[in-house]
């Protein structure tokens, strides 16, 4: 009833006004394009100056409008970006096409990510970082993903070419599971690793309008994670972005690279977009890249007991543990593997054993040994019997020889993706979506171990309801891991396939640390050096060795890649984990007439772990974790709009852990018009991730185990309880004092894990900023911050005695730090328009850690400074423009679970020009990254990246 009398009064009223109109009223209709590319611009303001009067650009860039103001008056043309421009009206009027120019207006983009409702950037309460279109289109890396380094604060962990991490603010690894990553508001993680695989199901550049990026921490407003950032992509509407567009970029990279010759780049991306009656709405994009990736090649010496660097290679140490080299990370103590082989052939044969002994007790010299037991079974053991015997076999560690990465991993990059979308809208303001996007590839990733992603694919899938002041939304991310699998585990079977480690109890000496023990104390005792000795039996061990590139090679890998981990022949993946998102909210803004700002929402989130035990401990049984949470913000101007404060708080409750609040207090004070300075106390945390629950995997090439940090993990291997573990410092003090020959047990000391097992960690956030126009041609954005964290989540190492397995197995076990980890830092960032359309801008942060608990792994993995400086005109000269970029960062040192060592400063040169051909609105563009193709690396043990030239073409960009 309420609605039809609505419409019943509506109706009269434009027929009343209709009347008026025709009596006296001015018809005013035309067209408004961009006058560099010729597109129309939607939304543009049309309005009779000095009077409220007026409307906007449809999607097609057109409007037609009536007033009843009396000739001449005149209309204003308007559009943030751009020029305005005036016109007398003297009657009715087809105005034809108005052509408006770009222009740079500082500081008055309207951000959401901050408070989740619309807002100038400059009134923003927290720190905020974005990227528009203007600025996507003149980018001058290869993608707006790898441009998002020149952001104030931000860094990237490259671990291939297409798969890189995001970060700010400190505490940077490899998968970054402490950066929350939105894509038109669907978390991009990929559920059984709690982190985005880059820009993999992401966007492309013709299909992103904004991106939002929040530096540090976001709890408040959207939930667990986002502890060292939030970034929130969003893809153009088709209602306000038809038509067909795509993008060829052809080019090489890999130029004076030492591992490969030049190789080819190509990227092909399309979008296309319709509406019809502005009420339903398609949109499909598709997006493919293939290439050659950067070869990780650090082939430095790692002791990874003491997670140390140490001298020496493949020929100088026989325990050589290459950081990109796998299957070398499976070492024996020579002594050990000598002292039981000759107890072996003690008990095999007393006599022959106490003959020999007796021979060498008699100091008969060891060629004349040799020659009395020749064609004798005992020969073969005389080395071993008289090093020991005579104490020339040192204690040492030998490990098997290794495969390169280059020879085990696939870098044949491809990235496909591909999405859909329907959109209808229900009335003006209210819009139905059903959005599907699906993205798969090969690429590398780094963890605790380098992993090679193939055929791996994740898929988003959304219904959603929007309107002005809510929203309601669902999807689900369907994670497939394909073909992928761990290269260490791929090492170390290729090893055991032509030789095992240990040979069976039928014949112990087959095997490979039994080889070559042998091998050794025969040259030794033969008169050889120690060197010579060594490089003798490694040639015997070795024997039968599958070379790369062999058909025996390529037979046994094919055969490992392709069983799965829990099968135990196998290095190969299989994980099918999905999640599923519920969440809504509401603003009450407006049904408070903006007297407060009001804004609660909700949401609901389950995660299915389903890997078949090749991850998680989800052989035998399904493991779901559920999480809800709400919040509440309220906001409101005082003091005559100058101040404007705002609280927020969420609570949210995860299946394994306790419900915990987490508030958030900010203020923004206008100093001047245009001018702002912000206060803001946050508090953040993040869940243990998936894997830092239920992980249970194999990996340094099975030398090491990585499980969960849950009571329920810990008691399925007894450490809580009847096998408590011993801490990494005590067994490495017990392994020395056994290989000397008189092993103390004493010096074992068990580690005390927390019974309530690993726990959230949190973060308390202090921050003061500054965002002004110092005129309309300088802005200038200050920060500076402090973190407390508390629970910090990290790492430990642990030896379990298991029977008389020796070594001790290795576990890996997620823990909460003690104390308290602290770090501080501050940016500064400026853009200045210097006329003739040339914009510079520039950016300074630094990053320290302050107080850091006792026994605490430092991985703040942040430099100290890093710097950023851009130029750039979007029309130096008629359709033709250009933008450089220069970037450079301090050394620091990484820490990791995979590597640990330092990150050499580096800087880069990012460059591109374009020529813009209106005609066939049609842009050229020709650049590169790093065009100075000085290599570098971003984290320890990833590859080095030199330069990528390119030259694209984009048509209706």
């Amino acid at each position: 009833m309420r609605k039809i009398f609505t419409k019943a009064i509506c109706t009269l009223l434009l027929c009343a006004i209709g009347l008026v109109v025709h009596a006296q009223s001015v018809v005013i209709s035309g067209l408004v394009t961009d006058k560099l590319t010729k597109q129309p611009i939607p939304g543009v303001g049309i309005t009779v100056k000095g009077t409220t009067s007026g409307t906007a650009t449809d999607a097609n860039g057109r409007y037609s409008f009536s007033t009843t103001q009396k000739a001449p008056f005149i209309l204003v043309i308007s559009f943030l970006g751009y020029t305005s421009v005036e016109q007398e009206i003297t009657g009715n009027t087809v105005m034809g096409t108005t052509e408006l120019e770009q222009t740079a207006i500082l500081g008055q983009e309207v951000v959401i990510s901050a408070s989740r409702t619309p807002e100038r950037i400059l009134e923003s309460p927290v720190s905020v970082e974005r990227m528009g279109q203007s600025t996507i289109k003149e980018l001058s890396a290869p993608s707006f993903y790898d441009a998002l380094n020149n952001m104030k604060g931000v860094e990237i962990s490259t671990q291939s070419l297409t798969f890189k991490s995001i970060n700010t603010r400190g505490f940077n690894s490899n998968g970054n599971t402490r950066f929350n990553q939105f894509v038109d508001g669907m978390d991009n993680q990929a559920p059984g690793l709690n982190f985005s695989v880059g820009n993999i199901i992401g966007l492309s550049d013709l299909d992103l309008d904004n991106v939002e990026l929040l530096p540090g921490a976001s709890s408040a407003l959207y939930g667990a994670g986002g502890i060292s950032g939030t970034m929130l992509m969003t893809s153009k509407n088709p209602f306000d972005y038809q038509g067909a567009s795509f993008s060829f970029k052809t080019g090489i990279n890999h130029l004076n690279d030492d591992n490969t010759s030049n190789q080819q780049f190509n990227q092909l991306d399309v979008r296309m977009a319709k509406a019809w009656n502005n009420k339903f709405a398609v949109k499909a994009t598709f997006s493919f890249l293939q290439a050659k990736d950067w070869q990780a090649d650090n082939y430095s010496n790692f002791d990874r007991t003491s997670r140390t660097f140490k001298s020496g290679d493949r020929a100088s140490d026989p325990n050589y543990d290459g950081i990109n080299v796998y299957g070398d990370e499976v070492n024996a103590n020579l002594l050990l593997a000598a002292r039981s082989l000759a107890g072996g052939f003690a008990q095999q044969s007393p006599a022959g054993y106490a003959m020999i002994n007796g021979l060498i007790d008699a100091n008969v010299p060891f060629a004349n040994i040799q020659a009395a037991l020749n064609g004798s079974p005992a020969l073969p053991f005389l080395g071993v019997l008289y090093g020991v015997r005579k104490g020339t076999i040192a204690s040492q560690s030998v490990s098997r020889t290794g495969y390169n990465e280059v020879n085990l991993v696939d870098y044949d990059t491809e990235s496909l993706k591909a999405s859909g979308s329907l959109h209808y809208k229900l009335t003006p303001t209210i819009e139905a979506i059903a959005h599907a996007a699906w993205g798969t590839g090969t690429s590398v990733y780094t963890g605790s171990d380098r992993y090679s992603l193939r055929n791996f694919s994740i898929g988003q899938f959304k219904l959603e309801l929007k309107g002005e002041d809510f929203f309601v939304r669902g999807y689900t991310t369907q994670e497939r891991s394909g073909d992928s699998y761990i290269s260490s585990i791929l090492g170390s079977f290729m090893n055991e396939a032509y030789r095992p480690s240990s040979g069976p109890e039928s014949d112990p000496t087959s095997g490979w640390f039994a080889q070559y023990a042998l091998a050794y104390a025969n040259a030794l005792g033969g008169g050889a050096n120690n060197q010579a000795s060594h490089m003798a039996a490694r040639g015997v061990a070795d024997q039968g060795r599958f070379m790369p590139g062999t058909p025996q090679f390529e037979a046994a890998r094919s055969s490992i890649v392709n069983n799965t981990i829990s099968s135990g022949l196998g290095a190969r993946f299989d994980d099918k984990t999905n999640l599923y998102h519920y969440e809504g909210l509401y603003n009450f803004s407006n049904a408070l007439n903006n007297v407060v700002e009001l804004q609660v929402g909700g949401s609901y989130r389950i995660y299915q772990l389903r890997s078949g035990g090749t991850i998680f401990d989800d052989l035998n049984n399904k493991i779901d974790i559920n999480e809800y949470g709400a919040f509440a913000q309220v906001a409101k101007k005082l003091f005559n709009d100058k101040f404007k404060l705002s609280l927020s708080g969420r609570y949210d409750k995860s299946t394994n852990f306790d419900g915990r609040f987490t508030p958030r207090i900010s203020g923004v004070y206008t100093v001047a018009p245009n001018n702002n300075i912000r206060v803001s106390y946050q508090t953040g945390y993040r869940n243990p991730t998936t894997q830092n629950q239920y992980i249970d995997l194999s990996v340094a090439g099975g030398r090491q185990r990585l499980i969960g940090g849950l009571p329920e993990m810990l008691n399925k291997y007894n450490m809580l309880t009847t096998n408590k573990p011993f801490t990494d410092v005590s067994y490495r003090a017990y392994d020395a004092s056994l290989a000397s020959g008189a092993p103390n047990p004493a010096l074992l000391k068990t580690y005390e894990f927390d019974p309530r097992g690993i726990r959230p960690e949190s973060v308390q956030s202090y921050e003061v900023g500054y965002k002004g126009l110092l005129g309309p041609k300088f802005l200038i954005d200050a920060y500076a911050y402090y973190n407390q964290y508390k629970n910090f989540i990290t790492a430990v190492e642990v030896y379990q005695m298991q029977g008389s397995t020796y070594p001790f197995p290795k576990f890996g076990v997620p823990v909460n730090a003690q104390g308290e980890v602290t770090s501080y830092g501050a940016a500064l960032g400026i853009d200045y328009l210097l006329g003739k359309n040339y914009n510079l801008s520039g950016n300074v942060s630094y990053n320290e850690i302050g107080d850091l608990p006792a026994e605490y792994i430092n991985d703040f993995n942040t430099p100290k400074v890093r710097y950023n400086l851009g130029l750039g005109n979007r029309e130096i000269v008629r359709n033709i423009g250009f933008n450089v970029n220069y970037r450079w960062q301090d050394e620091f040192y990484w820490n990791s679970s995979f590597a640990a060592g330092v990150v050499p400063s580096f800087s880069t040169v990012d460059a591109q020009v374009n020529l813009k051909i209106p005609s066939v609105k049609s842009m050229i563009k020709v650049g590169g990254s790093n065009i100075l193709n000085k290599y570098y690396i971003t984290s320890y043990g990833n590859p080095a990246v030199g330069a990528l030239y390119y030259v694209s073409y984009t048509f209706n960009p």
